[in-house]
C-alpha cells in the first residue's frame, strides 16, 4: 500500500507541473489564435501556417530534450553525477545550434517558406511576416526546453512551471495591448501577436535559468530524488574511516569546476548518445515533415478548410498537453527503474501510467464533444468555418485517446530505455506509409470534407498504437544504460 501511495505521489510531483508548464507554454500560440481570430480567417489561416513551420523547430528541439530526460533519468537512477552533467551540456549545446539555424532560415527567407504551405498571396504575406518576428523567441524557447528537462529528473518540475506563469501573463497582457492597441499603443495585429510572444519567451527563459542557477546552487545533489540523504566517506591509507555523515551538499567551488569540465566524452559515450539522438531526431524530424504535409494539404482545400483545422489547434494543444504529464512522467520514473536495474518495477508503472493516461483522454474528449459548439462561438469567422470546425473536433474527440495512449508509451515508456529506434520505426511506418497515402487521397482523389482528410489520415495513430503495444509487451526496450 505504501509502494503504491509513493507511486502516485511521484507521478503527481513530476506530471501535475510539467503539465501546467506545458499548457502554459502552449498557451502563447493559443492566445495569439484566440485573440487573431477576432481579425478574421486570413490571420487565422496565417498564423497556423507559420506556427505549423515553426513547430518543426519545436519537436526537433523536443527530441533533443528527450535524448537529455532519457539520460538524465538513468543516471541519477545510478546516481552517476559526472554523466548527467556532461549529457545535459552537450544536449544544451545541440538545442543552441538548432535555435540558430531555424531563426536565420526565418528571418531570412520567410515568405519562401511560408510559400509551401499556400498559394493565396494575402495569406503567404501574413503567415511570412508573423514567421519573421516569431523567430527569434527561437534560442530562448531551446534553452528555456533543455533547462527545464534538467529539472524535471531532478524532480524540481514546481521550479520552471513558476518561470512558465510568469511568461504565460506576460504573453497574455501584451497580445491584448499589441494585437487590439491598447494603453497607448498602436493596434499592431499579428504583428503585435509575434513581439508578444517573442517578449515573453525571452522572460520566461531569463527565469528558468535564474530558478535553474538557484537550483544547482543551493539544492541537494539532484539525483537524491527520494529525499535521502547519502553519507560520504574519506578512507584512510589503511581503510579506517575519518568522517561520515557529510551532508550531500556539494562546495559550490567544487560543483562549478565538475560542472564546466562535463563536455568532454568518451567514444563509447559519444556512442551511445549518437545511438540515442539521431533516431530520436530523424523520428520528430519526419513526423514533424508529416504534419506539414498535413498542413499542405489542409491548405490547398482552401482557406475556409485550413482556417476551421487552425481554430481547432488550441484544443489539440490543451487536451494532448493536459496528458503531456504522464508521458514525462513514464519516461522519468520507469528510466529511473531502468537505471537501477529494478526492471519488475519499471514495466508495472508503465502500466498504470498508461491506463492513467486513458481514464485522463476519455474524460477530455467526452467533455470536448460537450462544450465544442460553445468553443466556436469564440471566434468572429463565417459560419461555415464555424461549421466544419465542429466537424473536426469530433473527429478529434474520438481519436484523442490512441493519441495520447502514444504519446505515453512512446514518447516516454518505449525510450526510457535508450531503444529510440524503436520508435523512429514505429513513427516513420505510421505517419509515411499510412497518414500521408492516406491524407492524399482522401483529400485529392475522393475529394472528401477536411473534416473526413483529418479523421481518416489520423487512422495512423491506430497502427502506431498496434506496433508499439506488440513491442512494449515483449521488454525488448528494457535496459539499464
Amino acid at each position: 500500500m505504501e509502494q503504491k501511495e509513493t507511486f502516485y505521489k511521484t507521478v503527481w510531483k513530476i506530471a501535475l507541473p510539467v503539465t501546467l508548464q506545458f499548457l502554459l507554454q502552449s498557451s502563447f500560440s493559443v492566445v495569439d489564435q484566440i485573440m487573431t481570430g477576432q481579425l478574421g480567417s486570413v490571420s487565422v489561416a496565417g498564423i497556423g501556417l507559420a506556427g505549423k513551420f515553426a513547430s518543426i523547430f519545436s519537436v526537433l528541439v523536443s527530441a533533443i530534450a528527450a535524448a537529455a530526460g532519457i539520460m538524465l533519468a538513468q543516471y541519477i537512477g545510478q546516481k552517476d553525477e559526472q554523466k548527467a552533467d556532461r549529457s545535459f551540456l552537450v544536449n544544451l549545446g545541440m538545442a543552441a545550434i538548432l535555435a540558430l539555424f531555424f531563426t536565420i532560415v526565418c528571418t531570412a527567407a520567410p515568405r519562401q517558406v511560408m510559400e509551401i504551405y499556400t498559394k493565396d498571396t494575402l495569406t503567404c504575406d501574413t503567415a511570412a511576416g508573423y514567421l519573421q518576428i516569431y523567430a527569434v523567441s527561437f534560442l530562448p524557447m531551446a534553452l528555456t526546453t533543455l533547462l527545464s528537462a534538467f529539472l524535471r529528473c531532478a524532480e524540481a518540475a514546481a521550479l520552471p512551471l513558476a518561470a512558465g506563469i510568469a511568461a504565460a501573463a506576460v504573453n497574455t497582457l501584451l497580445n491584448y495591448v499589441l494585437i487590439f492597441g491598447k494603453c497607448g499603443f498602436p493596434a499592431m495585429g499579428i504583428t503585435g501577436a509575434a513581439i508578444a510572444t517573442v517578449t515573453a519567451q525571452v522572460a520566461g527563459c531569463v527565469l528558468t535559468l535564474g530558478m535553474f542557477l538557484y537550483h544547482r546552487r543551493t539544492q541537494r545533489r539532484y539525483w537524491q530524488a527520494d529525499g535521502s540523504r547519502e553519507k560520504e566517506v574519506r578512507m584512510q591509507a589503511d581503510g579506517s574511516r575519518v568522517k561520515e555523515a557529510r551532508s550531500c551538499t556539494v562546495p559550490r567551488t567544487k560543483r562549478g569546476a565538475r560542472f564546466s569540465s562535463a563536455f568532454h566524452m568518451e567514444k563509447e559515450e559519444r556512442l551511445q548518445y549518437l545511438g540515442i539522438l539521431l533516431p530520436i531526431l530523424i523520428c520528430e524530424f519526419f513526423w514533424s515533415l508529416g504534419e506539414n504535409v498535413y498542413a499542405a494539404i489542409y491548405g490547398h482545400i482552401g482557406t475556409q478548410a485550413c482556417a476551421a483545422m487552425t481554430l481547432t489547434s488550441p484544443v489539440q494543444v490543451l487536451m494532448i498537453g493536459a496528458m503531456n504529464g504522464f508521458a514525462q512522467a513514464a519516461g522519468i520514473m520507469v528510466g529511473k527503474s531502468l537505471g537501477r536495474n529494478d526492471y519488475e518495477r519499471a514495466y508495472r508503472e508503465a502500466v498504470k501510467l498508461m491506463l492513467c493516461g486513458l481514464c485522463g483522454s476519455v474524460i477530455l474528449s467526452v467533455i470536448l464533444v460537450l462544450v465544442r459548439d460553445s468553443y466556436v462561438q469564440i471566434y468572429r469567422v463565417e459560419e461555415s468555418v464555424r461549421h466544419i470546425t465542429k466537424d473536426i473536433l469530433l473527429a478529434f474527440a474520438v481519436i484523442s485517446p490512441v493519441k495520447v495512449q502514444n504519446m505515453i508509451l512512446g514518447g516516454g515508456i518505449l525510450r526510457s530505455g535508450g531503444r529510440t529506434k524503436y520508435v523512429m520505426y514505429i513513427d516513420f511506418i505510421g505517419t509515411w506509409l499510412f497518414g500521408v497515402p492516406l491524407g492524399l487521397l482522401s483529400a485529392f482523389l475522393f475529394h472528401l470534407p477536411i473534416a473526413w482528410v483529418y479523421f481518416i489520415l489520423s487512422l495512423e495513430e491506430c497502427v502506431r498504437f498496434a506496433i508499439s503495444v506488440f513491442l512494449f509487451r515483449k521488454k525488448g526496450w528494457m535496459r539499464s544504460l
